[in-house]
């Protein structure tokens, strides 16, 4: 088993917020769910494109761990299971629609590949 060398040392609560919502795929987690509200696993993995299953797993149990999503599970054969944002996790949208825009005003070119949720944020280019 693994075992980290050094403890956590977290110092400010910036880090804290980067670790729990940042990177590539928390975010984009956060974002599709926020468009589309409550969606079972493979309706997900279909809105996120490109997620490996083991990365997309390890991100809702980490996501679910920090109360920014909540995971229902019903008790039926096959299983299911349901995930949406918690108060927390609707609360964090606002912040990361702020980066969304914020990031935009530097990329240079205009691009295809923009998700369908950066819209919400008001997503632009720069010409």
């Amino acid at each position: 088993m693994y075992h980290k060398k050094l403890e956590e040392d977290i110092r400010c609560p910036l880090e804290k917020g980067l670790q729990v919502f940042g990177g590539k795929w928390k975010s984009r987690i956060l974002c599709v769910l926020n468009e589309t509200g409550t969606l079972r696993y493979g309706e997900l993995k279909k809105e996120m494109v490109n997620v490996t299953d083991a990365v997309l797993a390890d991100s809702l149990k980490e996501l679910t761990a920090d109360g920014m999503i909540r995971r229902k599970s019903y008790n039926v054969i096959p299983p299911r299971v349901e995930y949406s944002l918690s108060e927390r996790g609707i609360s964090v949208i606002p912040i990361l629609q702020s980066i969304c825009r914020w990031s935009g005003q530097f990329q240079k070119g205009k691009t295809d590949h923009v998700m369908r949720q950066c819209e919400k944020c008001d997503y632009r280019f720069p010409q």
